[in-house]
């Protein structure tokens, strides 16, 4: 079985800093476990490290999508098994950074059956989304099936829109067949590391971020995204904050406005990702106050995996 590291944790917590502490100490590549870091041209708002700044070390799974393009945990788990073997079979050591906990599932443990998709159901929806707006469908799976309803962020057109399809087809609930079979059997030898801060800390980290962000040109990015041709409707822009700046772009919302929306959902999306990630199982926990401490406990840890592999 290949041994990997994961390293996990709520936004702002430093999870890139660590994994490229950890790949500089074992010579390691990184695989992005980030659902929006994906796509090219969507850079300040999703948090896209610079290439500058990546230590030399090789990131993978970054502006591999066109902001057209769907891109889903299935998807995520097939490309990054691959991208293990192949690291693997260099010789290097698979590191595994992101903050999406269903992509962290997916990679360990292999994905829920829910059978194939059906294609007619979906453009139903779709045009219906197109009609009422991402909102209403939003609304509509609250009633159908509350537990996905919640999981789900109202603006996340493509798993709202997966979800209400599978109940459209099946009559049954997606939480309901995920909670009767979530996922399988563990797929690696994974050391996962969990970087944790307090809540009310990252939530000043959020909103410094969030500042940070429009004065290094958000609203520009987006302007050049729509002058490019690239649809309002594109599955990249359901990426925290995007179409919060789209409103104001259409004079619907001040900048003001714009900018308290996007903390109070970031703010949202860490509960949600603390929530996801307090079930999580044998997690080895570091405290991130400090970003050298964590960086020195995460490579201790890295050590012993090491030394494991070694042994063994």
């Amino acid at each position: 079985m290949l041994a990997i590291i994961y390293v996990l944790g709520p936004t702002c917590c430093g999870k890139s800093d660590v994994g490229i502490a950890i790949a500089t100490e074992a010579d390691g590549e990184i695989i992005s476990a980030d659902s929006m870091q994906v796509y090219r041209g969507f850079d300040i708002g999703t948090a896209k490290l610079p290439p500058g700044e990546r230590g030399g070390i090789p990131h993978h799974m970054i502006d591999c999508c066109d902001p057209v393009e769907t891109f889903s945990a299935g998807e995520f788990q097939a490309r990054a098994d691959r991208l293990i073997g192949e690291i693997s079979g260099r010789g290097r050591l698979p590191i595994v950074v992101g903050g999406t906990g269903l992509y962290l599932r997916a990679l360990l443990l292999g994905l829920a059956a829910v059978g194939p998709a059906d294609a007619a159901v979906r453009e139903r929806l779709r045009r219906r989304a197109g009609r009422n707006g991402i909102a209403a469908a939003h609304r509509l799976l609250r009633r159908l099936d509350p537990p996905t309803a919640r999981r789900l962020p109202p603006g996340d057109g493509q798993r709202i829109l997966r979800a209400l399809e599978y109940r459209v087809r099946t009559g049954r609930r997606l939480s309901d067949a995920i909670s009767r079979r979530p996922f399988g059997s563990e797929r690696y030898e994974a050391l996962k590391i969990g970087l944790r801060i307090e809540r009310s800390e990252l939530r000043r980290r959020i909103d410094r971020r969030v500042d940070f962000m429009f004065a290094q040109g958000w609203v520009e990015e987006v302007e050049a995204l729509l002058a490019a041709g690239c649809p309002p409707d594109a599955q990249a822009f359901a990426a925290i904050g995007y179409r919060d700046i789209i409103k104001y772009l259409n004079k619907e919302v001040t900048l003001e406005q714009a900018k308290e929306s996007i903390k109070k959902a970031t703010h949202q999306f860490l509960k949600r990702q603390e929530t996801w990630f307090r079930s999580e199982r044998n997690v080895n926990w570091v405290d991130a106050s400090s970003p050298r401490t964590a960086r020195d406990e995460a490579i201790n840890l890295a050590k012993e995996l090491g030394a494991g592999r070694a042994g063994g």
